[in-house]
């Protein structure tokens, strides 16, 4: 049985951990300390040996200061398909590295939030009932009736 498709991407992870690692010149030791890690299982990880949980590893992504989707992308757990376009390009630039786009990404997501909550602050509130069917009132609208109807006496 061959189990090299199934332990690349594990490999794969624990290598770009470990380039991201020594990118940021921090040893293995560090890092399991700001990730909250043991020694020996961050160096399992970046062997391969070990698959991290999602939480681990955003813990790792923490202590490289790298974003947490990178990390989980690269680990299978996330989609990258609902990203918006230009999260899917920075991440995508092999020029930066992953602390740039980490840095970019965050910039980018905080001028979205702001840019919605402005747009939020614009639009008029919706009313309470279905204005296709509010009823309007007919008082005032038109004669009353008695007055429409001859008295013919």
């Amino acid at each position: 049985m061959d189990l090299n498709p199934v332990l690349t991407p594990v490999r794969d992870l624990g290598e770009f951990i470990r380039e991201q690692r020594t990118a940021a010149q921090i040893s293995v030791r560090a890092l399991a300390a700001k990730a909250g890690v043991s020694n020996p299982y961050l160096s399992q990880v970046e062997r391969g040996l070990r698959r991290p949980s999602a939480e681990i590893l955003a813990q790792i992504a923490h202590g490289l200061s790298i974003s947490v989707e990178t990390l989980l992308e690269k680990a299978g757990i996330l989609e990258t398909a609902d990203a918006p376009t230009v999260v899917i390009a920075i991440r995508a630039d092999e020029v930066l590295t992953e602390r740039q786009k980490s840095a970019l990404v965050d910039i980018y997501a905080a001028f979205r939030k702001e840019a919605e909550a402005a747009v939020a602050a614009l639009t008029p509130p919706v009313p309470d009932h279905d204005e296709t069917t509010a009823e309007i009132p007919l008082s005032g609208l038109a004669a009353p009736v008695s007055r429409l109807i001859p008295d013919h006496h």
